[in-house]
Formats: C-alpha cells, sequence, structure tokens
C-alpha cells in the first residue's frame, strides 16, 4: 500500500482534485427552486425558471452543471410566499383611525432581475414591504370606514393589488393577491365616538328615508283620490239620477250606522231627506 501510495501519488492526488473539482461542479436544483448562475458578479442564467404552464418533469429542474469557483448559484423559492404587513395606523376619508392587519401573496417570476435589484428574497420583502403600507394608506384613505363592511372593500384590494403588482414587477416579483385580515377602530373613546357617529348618521338616514316614504305616499293618495274622483265623476255623469240615489243611500246608511241600541230619528212625511222612500216625483 505505501508502493502504491509512493509510485501513484501524483496520480491520486489528480484524481481526489478532479472528483473534488466534479463534486462542486454538480448542483441540485428541486423543482421548488430556481437558481441562478452568478459568474463574477453578474447574474448569467437561470436553471428551472418559473413558467405558469410548463408542467413538473419539464421545467429543468434536476442535475446541472456549474464552473467550480468562477460561478456560485444562488437558490430563489419558486412557489408563492406571504408579505406580511406590520399593523398599521390608517385614515379613513371620515376620519377614522384604522388599525389594519393586512397580508400579499407574491412569487418571483423575473429571478435574474430580483437578483440585481435585491440581492436575495429577504431584501426584497425588505422593500416592499414599506411601498406595501404606502399602497394600502393610499387606497384606504380616499374611502369611509364603512367601505371596510360592504363589498367596495373587494374593490379597494383589487385596487391595491393592482397598483402593489406594477411597483414589485421592478423587482422581479409579481403579486397574486393582497388581503385585509383586520380593520378595526382603535380601544377606548374614539372607539365609543365613532359609533355615536355611525350611529347618528344612521338615524338621519332612516329619518330622511321615512320623510321621503311620506311625501311618496302623500303624492300617491292624492293622485289615487284624483284618479278615483274623475272616474266617478265620468260615471255617474251618464246618469245623475242614479248618482243622486246613490249618494243618498250613503247618507242613510252611514247615519242609520250611527244609531245606538233603540234610537229613533223623528222627521216630518215631507221632508226632504226622506224623498228616496217616497220615490221620485
Amino acid at each position: 500500500m505505501t508502493n502504491l501510495w509512493q509510485n501513484h501519488k501524483a496520480s491520486l492526488l489528480a484524481l481526489g482534485a478532479l472528483a473534488i473539482a466534479l463534486m462542486s461542479a454538480v448542483v441540485v436544483v428541486p423543482e421548488t427552486q430556481q437558481a441562478v448562475v452568478v459568474r463574477t458578479g453578474d447574474p448569467v442564467r437561470v436553471i428551472n425558471r418559473f413558467r405558469p404552464d410548463t408542467p413538473y418533469g419539464q421545467t429543468g429542474a434536476g442535475m446541472v452543471l456549474r464552473i467550480p469557483f468562477f460561478e456560485r448559484v444562488q437558490r430563489i423559492d419558486k412557489r408563492v410566499m406571504d408579505l406580511d404587513m406590520d399593523r398599521q395606523q390608517v385614515l379613513s376619508s371620515d376620519q377614522q383611525r384604522l388599525q389594519v392587519d393586512a397580508y400579499a401573496r407574491y412569487r418571483i417570476i423575473d429571478p435574474v432581475r430580483m437578483v440585481r435589484t435585491s440581492g436575495t428574497t429577504d431584501n426584497l420583502v425588505n422593500q416592499l414591504n414599506p411601498i406595501f403600507t404606502s399602497v394600502l394608506r393610499q387606497e384606504l384613505g380616499r374611502r369611509p370606514f364603512a367601505a371596510m363592511l360592504t363589498a367596495e372593500r373587494g374593490t379597494a384590494m383589487q385596487n391595491i393589488r393592482a397598483t402593489l403588482d406594477r411597483q414589485a414587477r421592478q423587482y422581479g416579483a409579481q403579486i397574486i393577491d393582497v388581503r385585509i385580515k383586520r380593520a378595526d377602530l382603535p380601544d377606548g373613546r374614539p372607539l365609543e365616538a365613532a359609533f355615536t357617529r355611525m350611529e347618528t348618521d344612521r338615524e338621519e338616514e332612516a329619518a330622511t328615508i321615512r320623510a321621503q316614504g311620506r311625501k311618496n305616499a302623500q303624492i300617491i293618495r292624492a293622485e289615487a283620490e284624483a284618479e278615483a274622483a274623475r272616474t266617478y265623476a265620468t260615471a255617474f255623469g251618464k246618469d245623475p239620477q242614479f248618482y243622486d240615489f246613490y249618494r243618498a243611500m250613503e247618507s242613510y246608511r252611514r247615519t242609520f250606522e250611527q244609531g245606538q241600541g233603540d234610537s229613533s230619528f223623528v222627521l216630518s212625511p215631507d221632508n226632504e231627506y226622506m224623498r228616496q222612500f217616497r220615490g221620485q216625483r
């Protein structure tokens, strides 16, 4: 064994160095990651780049080669990641101070640009966080607090996502979704004052609706009575004698219905009121 080492020392050292070089040249990139090969500080190529329509097994993941000592491989997650925003105080358009918790979901779609602008994913998160906060403040600041309780909240989220996505593209990222976890009023007097103001606003709105309803009811009733009067006038105008008879019968009914028990009405036989009982003359 000693003779073998002495006789083939140079060959064995060369084989060892070659094995180490081959091991250093081989890089394994899984399906969940994309890798940027950086040569002397400049990104030169991407391994297993994200492509939305490429099925697994055909993306380029697996074993790849690099030049040892001259090229380094920076791995970047290929999956959807979360961008959590710290709890922020936002002033709504109706001057309500809201405590907002929100998050965004993003993916790296241009790893070369991400490496050049941010370097690492952690740096990217630090760059996107203040942009996310600013966009959310601007969008929610244009809306009242009540909008967060209606379907308008979805529109606000879409606007925030679109604006944040335009900014994130400059860093090689794509914003997939934005969601607000909580949007609360601060505890204490501000909360009580806000509820009181909201209650007063709702009461004023209800009073306005009731007043408008009464106005509309009066208009409808007046129009209906006018239409009824026109209908009666048209119908009775065709037979004045029937109209006279009908009015007399209505008068008798209302008069006699007012009698209580054994009440009596004493009238002269030739009283004009009893004309319909005597027959027409």
